[in-house]
């Protein structure tokens, strides 16, 4: 894959340079058969596809919540299955088992994210990027996922209490709050607000 994005990138610097493309990166936003059809000199306004693609790029990345659910029709679902329970519990899928107390992280992004050894990561979801914070992470809570998902997985690895498919997680709980997870059962229990 490195390869793959380093030719393009330097595809993308020669389309650059012949004015077709504002930024390397922009063939990032262009599909395989757009590729083609320019490599194959067709004509056509690029520029202004790449930035309607890129603003809608970063319009979703504003997102603070990932759907639960999201149907081949586009029909999207934001409820998971968790909710609270009459004593204040969160509840949500337990994908990986054990019990575990600590203090929130909510962390949106990766990028330059770091846990305290035995902090609760608390995200909307995760992918490989996200692998490095499970190693100081305590506990994993997350908005979206399931038993076979990468967080999820992960965690198994791990040894890391987690509980997935937590409605608004990031939003319901607090970085700083202590809480623990139980992630046999799937419940989230706020010790402290």
């Amino acid at each position: 894959m490195g390869i793959l994005r380093q030719v393009l990138l330097d595809s993308g610097r020669a389309l650059v340079a012949a004015g077709i493309l504002e930024q390397a990166e922009d063939v990032f936003f262009l599909t395989t058969a757009e590729l083609q059809q320019l490599a194959s000199g067709a004509r056509a306004a690029w520029k202004p596809l790449v930035a309607a693609r890129r603003a809608s790029y970063d319009r979703e990345k504003q997102r603070r919540q990932v759907p639960r659910l999201l149907l081949s029709d586009g029909q999207v679902f934001y409820a998971g299955l968790g909710a609270s329970n009459a004593d204040g519990a969160i509840t949500g899928s337990p994908v990986s088992p054990g019990v575990v107390e600590g203090v929130v992280h909510v962390v949106l992004d990766p990028r330059g994210a770091q846990l305290a050894p035995g902090e609760i990561l608390v995200c909307p979801g995760t992918d490989p990027a996200w692998t490095p914070l499970f190693l100081a992470a305590g506990g994993l809570v997350m908005e979206v996922g399931g038993l076979m998902t990468h967080g999820s997985v992960v965690a198994r690895e791990y040894g890391i209490p987690a509980v997935v498919g937590v409605h608004e997680a990031t939003t319901r709980l607090k970085t700083g709050q202590r809480i623990r997870v139980d992630g046999s059962v799937g419940r989230v229990t706020v010790l402290t607000p």
